[in-house]
């Protein structure tokens, strides 16, 4: 396959600008892993106007996709798990062309997964499950049990993608798999979910007593990146200059869903300031020191 697929990518590794190049390849029929291609080539750049440019082949009734990646919105997809292929094509893929050995630092760098990059992807993690979570709450004491158990579903992917990165690892494509082999714990909470003989309300009923015990037991660590911002002067935020702080901008749309939920748990406070009016307080956030463990 490499060597059908060298006229494409042979004038790229010539280039100064790349840094480097790997191959993915499909191993099963159907494979989500490479967007059901049979390669995929991964070219890592040092800029690039577009910042991701997307060719697809054909050749022998087999097919190829071609991404040429900027390295800035490379890192920032590893940080952010934003797109969560890419992850796992440098993870797995085979290096065709490295330039100063960047590709397989970048592997090592994933390999170990820093805990300042690993206490990120925890926040981000924890914010969509914190929103979900209240969502399918709300849905369930509302009445709606069908749309509260489908969130919950999502609220249990996110769980399982936290249990996966607790342990060190980066959450694949195919997460169930994953976490059986990771954590059965919470396999097991999916497994009750989907296999329950009981009915809609009652399996959303104890589903969400389950996800609750789960994230009070995991809100220290999964909270850790927010505090360590907030704690970085004694002055309270405001939510507004929380939602703009560089390092919260990953998480910035989910993290009213957090902030509730740290402040349901009293870990943090709110403060009230006064305004020019006599019955509007602006409403600030501290970190409650003696509410963490």
């Amino acid at each position: 396959m490499e060597d059908i697929l060298r006229p494409i990518y042979q004038e790229r590794a010539s280039n100064r600008n790349t840094l480097g190049i790997l191959i993915m390849e499909k191993k099963r029929m159907i494979s989500p892993e490479t967007d059901n291609f049979d390669s995929i080539l991964l070219v890592i750049v040092k800029s690039l106007e577009e910042k991701w440019l997307v060719k697809h082949y054909e050749f022998k009734e087999q097919s190829a996709a071609l991404h040429v990646i900027d390295q800035e919105l490379l890192q920032e997809w590893i940080e952010t798990s934003t797109y969560r292929r890419a992850v796992e094509w440098i993870i797995n893929g085979r290096i065709i062309y490295d330039r100063n050995e960047y590709i397989a630092q970048l592997k090592e760098t994933l390999r170990i997964f820093p805990q300042d990059k690993r206490e990120l992807r925890l926040a981000i993690e924890f914010s969509k499950l914190t929103r979900s979570y209240s969502e399918s709450r709300n849905l369930y004491e509302t009445g709606h049990y069908l749309d509260a158990y489908s969130r919950l579903l999502r609220s249990l992917h996110y769980l399982g993608r936290i249990a996966i990165i607790e342990k060190g690892y980066h959450p694949e494509v195919m997460v169930w798999s994953q976490v059986k082999r990771i954590d059965p714990e919470v396999y097991k909470l999916y497994e009750e979910l989907v296999r329950s003989t009981e009915e809609t309300k009652k399996r959303v009923e104890l589903m969400l007593l389950a996800i609750d015990f789960a994230l009070n037991k995991r809100t220290d660590t999964c909270a850790a990146h927010l505090i360590n911002v907030m704690s970085e002067r004694h002055e309270p935020w405001g939510f507004g200059e929380l939602k703009t702080h560089p390092d919260v901008s990953p998480y910035k749309y989910d993290l009213v869903s957090t902030m509730e939920y740290l402040v349901f748990k009293d870990i943090i406070t709110v403060i009230l300031e006064e305004t020019k009016s006599e019955t509007i307080r602006h409403r600030k956030y501290q970190v409650n020191d003696a509410g963490m463990k």
